[in-house]
């Protein structure tokens, strides 16, 4: 471990002003890292194939990372909460970060190919709702996420933490043309199963998806699948719910299929 007592120091870079740009590549100064917030999100990072840079945080949090904070894979910085908090640009209550290169992502046929159940997304752009897809995924026996056109990122530093870390263990592919891809999941055996709240779904217990090879399509969080993605998948599925409530939040949704199909 290094102490460090100046925020000015460039060793420090790959955590500076994360409230204004954060890591994700497509934003200005952003570099394409990955960035865990908290012992136990940074020890699945440390777990993962995710190539860690370095390390930031207090003491005590630092120490709580594996074996007393010792064989840490890469350098670790410790420092007091309110240099952290002056490089970071706000105070971080999980008091310890770890930034990370990106591995490789997961090629879309193989990750078809060695798989049971998939979820595979269109359009869901809340990085909080990815977070948790990834997490309720990772909890229910999903193989791989599919994210097709208009997802975020899910590497994202916000969808990282939400995940508690999961999205760095369960592999996710891109399947660009979401319809067209459909038929790729169909060539190795899977029933595709768009969910929708639409009336004349077949309701979920009654689909006779459990046991079989299943890829389940879920929408943004406002309009839902698209009326190309739905009529592209093999059968329309629906959550029974009662009077008054139109549809679920999209990860709560997802937990139920899973649940389901698994």
């Amino acid at each position: 471990m290094i102490e460090i007592d100046d925020p000015a120091d460039p060793r420090l870079d790959d955590f500076r002003d994360l409230s204004t740009a954060d890591r994700r590549p497509d934003r200005p100064g952003g570099r394409g890292l990955v960035i865990a917030e908290g012992v136990v999100v940074v020890e699945r990072l440390l777990a993962s194939p995710y190539p860690v840079r370095a390390l930031l945080g207090v003491r005590r949090r630092v120490e709580a990372l594996g074996d007393g904070g010792r064989d840490l894979p890469a350098p670790a910085y410790v420092t007091s909460a309110e240099v952290m908090a002056e490089v970071v640009g706000f105070h971080l209550n999980r008091g310890v970060l770890a930034a990370a290169d990106r591995a490789p992502q997961a090629d879309l046929a193989d990750l078809v190919a060695s798989s049971r159940r998939l979820a595979v997304l269109e359009g869901v752009g809340d990085h909080e709702n990815l977070g948790s897809l990834f997490r309720n995924a990772a909890a229910l026996g999903i193989d791989g996420v599919v994210l097709g056109p208009g997802c975020s990122d899910p590497l994202y530093r916000r969808s990282v933490r939400v995940s508690m870390g999961h999205v760095l263990r369960v592999p996710f592919a891109s399947m660009p043309d979401l319809p067209a891809g459909l038929e790729l999941l169909r060539a190795n055996g899977f029933t595709t199963a768009a969910l929708t709240p639409r009336a004349d779904a077949v309701g979920l217990a009654d689909a006779g998806l459990r046991g079989r090879r299943v890829a389940v399509l879920l929408g943004s969080e406002g309009p839902g699948l698209t009326d190309l993605a739905i009529g592209a998948a093999d059968l329309a599925v629906r959550i029974p719910m009662a009077g008054g409530v139109d549809s679920l939040n999209v990860a709560t949704a997802a937990a139920i299929a899973f649940y389901a199909i698994a």
